[in-house]
């Protein structure tokens, strides 16, 4: 499946000047019906951000293990990072951090 970007959130933050937070939003289309995927975002230092949880990307994908069995969230969390780092995610956030401030 490929994931395309829906939409990214932007929220100013209260402890840094000039730096935001938000949520980014992504989904993906295929044969079995539509794959979603969000997770919270930081901006650590100006134009620089990061997930704010690894742990807690927010999907509708399952994975199955080896004996069939449905993976936890715990256990399905490396998995969905490797989705995310494969994205061009920290561009579109980083192409909707200069659209808010322009």
């Amino acid at each position: 499946m490929r994931f395309h970007h829906l939409g990214t959130h932007i929220t100013p933050t209260g402890s840094l000047p000039g730096c935001f937070s938000g949520q980014t939003l992504w989904m993906a289309h295929g044969a079995e019906g539509e794959a979603g995927m969000a997770w919270d975002w930081i901006e650590i230092a100006h134009g620089v951000v990061a997930m704010a949880d690894p742990l807690s990307v927010v999907s509708n994908v399952r994975f199955i293990g080896e004996e069939g069995e449905v993976l936890t969230a715990l256990q399905a969390a490396p998995y969905l990072n490797g989705l995310v780092h494969q994205l061009p995610w920290q561009q579109e956030v980083a192409r909707a951090l200069r659209r808010q401030l322009n």
